[in-house]
């Protein structure tokens, strides 16, 4: 009746910088740190679980001497986050039998 919900996308943070990368060709680590209002650590390794799942890559390079993540969501991402909108509104839509 319910499908599962993906639990890598269920997860607030993870949901959340999946939520902005849709709407963004890439972004960088400070950004989705902002505006996710997480810490340095939570971010990056919910960053590390999106990217071993294949949702999003990870660039690292520098900027000067400083270091830059910057992170995209990949086709396979773009299809879990939709198919997961697509199950959350079957379970709000759910009218009882």
């Amino acid at each position: 009746m319910f499908k599962d919900l993906d639990p890598l996308l269920h997860a607030q943070l993870r949901l959340a910088v999946m939520s902005l990368l849709m709407s963004l060709e890439s972004a960088e680590f400070t950004f989705l740190k902002e505006k996710t209002s997480s810490t340095a650590g939570n971010l990056s390794v919910q960053l590390d679980k999106l990217a071993e799942a294949e949702y999003i890559v990870l660039e690292k390079t520098f900027r000067g001497k400083k270091p830059l993540t910057t992170c995209r969501i990949t086709p396979k991402g773009v299809a879990a986050f939709e198919q997961y909108v697509t199950d959350l509104k079957q379970y709000l839509n759910h009218t009882p039998s």
